[in-house]
């Protein structure tokens, strides 16, 4: 291991500004895993987050003349307040450039510290690309977020300060990767002086720049990126991060937002704080990681990064935990219509409660049923499923379902007979004014909106499930509105869920 990133975290100069946080027992999670389960509490600094210990390390290491510039950031948030924070430490003009999904209550942080606040893009990449530009424009200083290092030294004393506090060695150190800053870092210091300890990355499925990275031996650039974890949704990871983590990383695993939202949760229920998406990620890596392992008597470290919750989301979080924990189980299920046959139904659930029951009469013979179950293990969902399919009623697992638990569950309709050459896409909408005119005025006037369900997430991005009528000769047209249109979006077209009820 190159010695010199061991003395640049052994240097950096973020105890200026930043405490050393405390390494939390989680009692509840770690009975219930078997494991001795820790906090990193990242979430308890005065930005709520990490990233006051990069960002002041890197600025605390420019000249003067280059502070008196102004420094310049992008970032979806967290990097954002650290680079505010320190700006107005170290007297200089900071300006910012997030995506314009960040959560408002990031935007109102930065704003309150001092910082100058610009929106640009869906992404941390847009915003970087766009904070390039007004760099050399305004020859301004940029602070990266993660790709300096500098900024990798600074977030490395967090492996400092956890080897110092535990009590024993740990096993395995797990951390949220967004650009990799943060677990570069940790990486870093922790195999200079103990390589036997296991350092573990965690991304979102839909946001896993540097797991397809790694496993490519090269940098990969992802189309779109998931914005629930919008602290991680990055397009691409820096070079220097992607050097550090090939090399020192000892393995990945991907979450999904059920997941998160079950993490939070579990934070919740150990410490009574409430975490953001991306700050529980390590956690529900954790207990993913030891799971699929099965680790017992183990030492496992989450470093809980940041805390920069908007309050509207947990109406969305505590829906999608019991999916998460694997508590709750949907099924959609299509059985004869005639008399007695609810009475079926309910008898092959073996008195299991019932969490959600949606029908819509289809046609003279057949009715479809739309079904949530409560379950205490995983493996009750495949048990259930064959008993349903012994009464002769045809089922679908819809658990890992977007479409059906984000909408479907709350508009169970039936087909029209109208909706010719109807296609389905699932859109995330920027919370903002203009993005459904945007939408509207980018279509084809000879496309008819045949269906539409708009849900608030409680974020700063709403999740909209769109039919539209487009005749096959548009095919290409439709393509180029896609593509231009610039929201994220996924293709329900063949969807069974969506064939079966909408």
């Amino acid at each position: 291991m190159d010695e010199t990133y061991l003395k640049k975290i052994l240097t950096a100069k973020v105890y200026e500004v930043a405490q050393e946080t405390s390494l939390d027992y989680a009692k509840l999670l770690s009975a219930r895993l078997n494991n001795d389960i820790y906090l990193k509490r990242e979430d308890k600094q005065q930005v709520f987050s990490f990233k006051i210990r990069g960002a002041y390390n890197k600025m605390a290491h420019l000249s003067r003349k280059e502070l008196d510039r102004g420094v310049i950031a992008a970032s979806a948030g967290n990097h954002a307040q650290g680079v505010a924070f320190s700006a107005k430490k170290l007297g200089c003009r900071a300006v910012i450039v997030m995506p314009i999904s960040t959560p408002q209550v990031k935007i109102d942080a930065v704003k309150r510290l001092g910082g100058e606040v610009v929106l640009a893009g869906t992404s941390y990449t847009d915003a970087y690309n766009h904070a390039i530009e007004l760099e050399k424009k305004e020859k301004l200083t940029f602070v990266h977020p993660f790709d300096d290092p500098y900024v990798i030294a600074g977030q490395g004393t967090v492996a400092m300060e956890i080897l110092r506090q535990a009590n024993k060695k740990p096993d395995a150190i797990f951390c949220a990767i967004g650009g990799g800053g943060l677990i570069a870092g940790v990486a870093a210091y922790i195999k200079a002086l103990d390589p036997s300890i296991r350092i573990i990355g965690v991304q979102t499925e839909d946001s896993c720049a540097m797991i397809k990275s790694v496993k490519s031996n090269r940098r990969i650039t992802l189309n779109d990126v998931g914005l629930f974890s919008d602290g991680t949704a990055v397009k691409q990871v820096g070079v220097e991060t992607f050097k550090l983590c090939k090399t020192l990383v000892d393995d990945y695993i991907t979450v999904n937002t059920d997941e998160i939202c079950a993490a939070l949760r579990d934070v919740f229920q150990d410490t009574r704080n409430i975490l953001e998406p991306a700050g529980a990620l390590s956690v529900a890596g954790a207990k993913k990681y030891a799971q699929q392992h099965h680790w017992e008597g183990k030492q496992l470290i989450a470093v809980t990064s940041g805390a920069n919750m908007n309050f509207d989301r947990l109406r969305y979080v505590a829906e999608r935990a019991e999916v998460g924990e694997n508590k709750e189980v949907i099924f959609s299920v299509t059985m004869p219509e005639i008399k007695g046959s609810f009475k079926q139904l309910l008898a092959s659930l073996d008195n299991r409660a019932v969490t959600e029951f949606n029908y819509r009469i289809s046609n003279e013979s057949l009715a479809h049923v739309f079904v949530g179950v409560q379950i205490s293990h995983p493996d009750e969902a495949d048990k259930i499923r064959k008993q349903i399919e012994k009464r002769k009623f045809t089922v679908y697992n819809l658990t890992n379902d977007d479409l059906a638990k984000t909408h479907l569950r709350y508009m169970v309709g039936g087909k029209s007979d109208l909706a010719v050459h109807e296609v389905l896409y699932r859109f995330e909408f920027p919370e903002r004014p203009g993005a459904l005119s945007l939408f509207l005025n980018s279509m084809s006037p000879e496309w008819n909106i045949s269906l539409f369900h708009y849900r608030n997430m409680g974020g700063d991005f709403g999740h909209v499930l769109v039919g539209m009528q487009v005749p096959p000769s548009d095919k290409q047209a439709f393509k180029d509105f896609l593509n231009n249109l610039g929201y994220p979006y996924i293709n329900e077209s063949n969807n069974p869920a969506y064939r079966l009820f909408l």
